[in-house]
């Protein structure tokens, strides 16, 4: 049995970046038409994986434990910081990546020796980490309410 056991909250968190990611792969195909297994390895894009999963982990802490307790308020304030980085500092870190791409690529305008690109999309848009979030909470809560009876 899982329910309310420290095993339904890791099975919640990583059930939900698996689907998190699962789902950046389908959207993957459904825009360029291409199979591209890299995505399901990839960070960034939607929805966020380390959000849904770190939210998903919380709720389920805080379905277990109580919304008042001190494990839920450690386990939001891992997933606060968590959403803040896929936001905040990685979203910057690609765009620093872009810039540095495009002076790269002028640099090598004219035939030098390539030099190899740095990958651009680290990070989230807050909507994506938004949707994350959303993602997290709904598989918790199915979990504990319905699957895990």
């Amino acid at each position: 049995m899982l329910l309310n056991t420290s095993y339904e909250i890791i099975i919640n968190g990583i059930e939900a970046a698996i689907v998190a990611q699962l789902l950046k792969f389908i959207g993957h195909i459904l825009k360029t038409g291409k199979i591209d297994f890299q995505v399901l390895a990839t960070t960034g894009g939607m929805p966020s994986a380390h959000t849904a999963g770190v939210v998903a982990l919380s709720a389920t802490v805080g379905f277990i434990c109580g919304f008042d307790s001190v494990e839920f308020a450690i386990a939001i304030g891992y997933a606060l910081v968590v959403m803040y980085d896929a936001a905040g500092l990685r979203r910057s870190t690609g765009k620093i990546a872009a810039c540095l791409n495009k002076i790269r690529d002028d640099f090598y305008a004219h035939g030098q020796m390539p030099a190899e690109r740095l990958k651009e999309l680290l990070g989230h848009t807050p909507f994506e980490v938004f949707v994350g979030a959303l993602l997290g909470v709904y598989i918790a809560f199915i979990n504990h309410f319905y699957l895990f009876q």
